[in-house]
């Protein structure tokens, strides 16, 4: 059993890297006296098969993909924070007793996890934030737990080992997602209330359902839902390759009745998984609106989706651009950054750990 320290602070700068099936992002943030800036905002292609559902299955074809980033951002920005998927993680707020040193501490944790956690503790990892005062009982404190199988925090430290990089922090992909909402703040209408939103990030082949009140992540959910399913049935009508699908879907080069035969099945099972996890959230949590829905990933630039989310949901829906108050670096394409930054949404909430309190 280790204690990860997964929110312990770390000095800047991080890469913040999103593993992918189909491809990983990186991005390099800094401060300015202005706000934020983007350093580097780039992507590799990750080998077929290499990472499954979120697994790494070979850390060493994975590790030899990344190795070109390292290249690309300068081999002195090499300190990472990644992340492993929530499916992989369970988080609990356990209730322990405050004024104790941090040792003690980490003692009620250990005793609580050895409760909650149904994985014997020496093949997990552990990591816990405190909340602050329970609001029932002030001589106790909430306690967020997050437990992982050490066995996925380990395969991603290889790969990143593997490619030349020091991992520092390991984080939970749907924490990341959420920690990028208020970049987003000019995307929305002044006069919406913001007190419950969904972040869908729909990668190649998994759907992350994420819901953020008040300024928490409080929600989480993964489907098997994905891009590679588009992809996959572009190849069954029209016989394409499928490294070509994917740059002709990019290129807006699809053949001329793909929107009819291809994109709206895909666009109507899209809001179907999230219709159904709005719902399934609805039912567990007791809140029954939504305020906002911001989408992205790899298929969210699919046309008409957006405004096929905002109908059908009824809900007011954005295609998530992270940087879009950030200053950009002049060694970045602006045009070519805003065209993707939809994809780098996880990435960016990552980056942004080398910069937390």
């Amino acid at each position: 059993m280790k204690f990860e320290r997964l929110w312990k602070r770390s000095q800047p700068p991080l890469i913040g890297l999103d593993i992918g099936s189909h491809a990983a992002k990186a991005v390099l943030l800094s401060q300015t006296t202005e706000g934020w800036m983007v350093e580097h905002a780039t992507q590799v292609l990750i080998p077929a098969e290499a990472v499954s559902e979120h697994e790494i299955k070979d850390f060493e074809a994975v590790g030899n993909a990344l190795k070109p980033l390292l290249t690309r951002l300068g081999k002195k920005n090499h300190l990472v924070a990644a992340a492993v998927a929530g499916s992989s993680v369970i988080t609990k707020i356990i209730y322990v007793d405050g004024g104790g040193s941090e040792a003690d501490l980490e003692a009620q944790v250990q005793i609580e996890a050895d409760h909650l956690i149904p994985f014997p503790l020496e093949e997990v990892s552990l990591d816990f934030e405190v909340k602050g005062e329970n609001s029932a009982d002030a001589s106790r404190i909430d306690i967020l737990l997050s437990a992982c199988r050490t066995e996925h925090v380990e395969s991603r430290v290889a790969a990143l080992e593997t490619a030349g990089y020091t991992p520092k922090v390991m984080d939970i992909e749907a924490f990341a997602l959420g920690r990028t909402l208020p970049l987003m703040n000019s995307q929305f209408p002044e006069d919406m209330p913001q007190n419950t939103v969904a972040m869908v990030d729909i990668g190649a082949n998994m759907m992350l359902f994420t819901i953020v009140s008040n300024g928490e992540t409080i929600y989480n959910r993964e489907q098997p839902f994905g891009g590679e399913q588009f992809n996959q049935a572009v190849v069954g009508y029209y016989g394409m390759e499928p490294a070509a699908v994917e740059t002709a879907k990019l290129e807006g080069a699809l053949p001329a009745n793909y929107d009819f035969e291809v994109l709206a099945p895909f666009q109507t099972q899209m809001v179907q998984q999230i219709r159904r996890n709005i719902q399934i959230f609805s039912t567990s949590s007791g809140i029954n609106e939504i305020d906002m829905l911001v989408l992205s990933g790899g298929s969210a630039i699919l046309p008409g989706t957006v405004e096929l989310l905002r109908e059908e949901l009824s809900v007011h829906a954005v295609l998530a651009n992270p940087f879009v108050g950030m200053e950009i670096s002049p060694n970045l394409d602006q045009s070519k950054l805003n065209e993707t930054a939809h994809q780098y949404v996880i990435a960016c909430g990552l980056a942004m750990r080398g910069h937390s309190e």
